[in-house]
């Protein structure tokens, strides 16, 4: 069980460690309003459940199916625009990217309190999410934990595929290496720079929506985890895919295993120290990708 709740924690940190690896790894854009992109996928699953509850409450059981890919669609649409309208005017410049990220993410908050007002929201949980799955005597496993692990193992497949075995994810790669020789062969980069950070997004509102199944929703839900985010990235390296994903298991298996031995505070600062001293050591992250000078 308690290798079980370090999983279902994996899970929320690598949907959201996907995506900002994507951004802050692949593009080097530092989004500070990360965690906003996946409050808007939890709003967005709200009105989605809400309509279905208001208009087909007959297919309420399967209102998630729609949730997620709207979830998704919403949110990659804004990183779309907001990356056509505002982050591509600050590229190389990170510290300025960091603020006005920073700046964003506030007015996010205050749009949520104005549209959804500050108290939190709840979704309802599907009929065939309830309960729990006992693979043996003693143990139980509940079964929203469950659709949300096979949800991010198929993302993280997904993402992987798309980012390796297709024509856009070897010009995501090639203009990530070589940005200037990338535009000269006759790839678009900035089509590519706007694609990538709206696939980002889009995963942060898939976080979102798996969010909701699991706890309320309210104009801060992102700051829950856009720390711990970034920290995943950092330590796996920056621009491995894999190392977010084995980064965002020892993280989260660590804090579990610390949370149950002494209280919770205490175990995010003594992860945190450890990922001090590790990265120390490995300042490129401990799963960073080699390259030949």
């Amino acid at each position: 069980m308690q290798i079980f709740s370090g999983v279902s924690l994996f899970t929320i940190l690598l949907l959201m460690a996907i995506g900002l690896a994507i951004v802050f790894g692949l593009m080097g854009v530092i989004n500070m309003a990360h965690g906003e992109l996946m409050a808007m996928g939890a709003y967005a699953t709200y009105l989605t459940a809400i309509t279905f509850a208001r208009f087909a409450p007959q297919w309420m059981d399967f209102y998630l199916f729609v949730a997620i890919p709207f979830a998704f669609l919403v949110t990659f649409a804004f990183g779309y625009v907001l990356e056509r309208g505002f982050i591509r005017f600050f590229y190389n410049r990170p510290l300025d990217t960091l603020l006005a990220t920073w700046g964003l993410s506030l007015i996010l908050q205050q749009t949520y309190r104005s549209v959804f007002g500050a108290q939190e929201v709840s979704v309802p949980l599907a009929p065939w999410l309830s309960g729990a799955w006992e693979p043996s005597a003693g143990i139980q496993l509940p079964l929203t934990r469950v659709f949300i692990i096979g949800l991010t193992a198929i993302v993280a497949v997904g993402v992987y595929l798309l980012l390796t075995r297709t024509r856009w994810g070897l010009r995501v790669r090639a203009v990530t290496q070589n940005r200037a020789m990338s535009g000269a062969v006759g790839i678009n980069t900035r089509s590519v720079d706007a694609l990538t950070f709206a696939l980002g997004s889009g995963l942060a509102g898939i976080a979102g929506c798996v969010f909701t199944m699991i706890g309320s929703t309210n104009p801060g839900t992102g700051q829950l985890y856009i720390v711990d985010s970034f920290i995943v990235v950092v330590f796996g390296g920056v621009q491995s895919l894999l190392g977010t994903a084995l980064s965002a298991f020892l993280i989260a298996q660590s804090q579990t295993t610390l949370e149950y031995l002494i209280s919770g505070s205490m175990a995010k600062v003594t992860i945190l120290l450890l990922v001090i001293v590790v990265l120390y050591f490995k300042p490129s992250g401990l799963f960073s990708n080699k390259s030949r000078g």
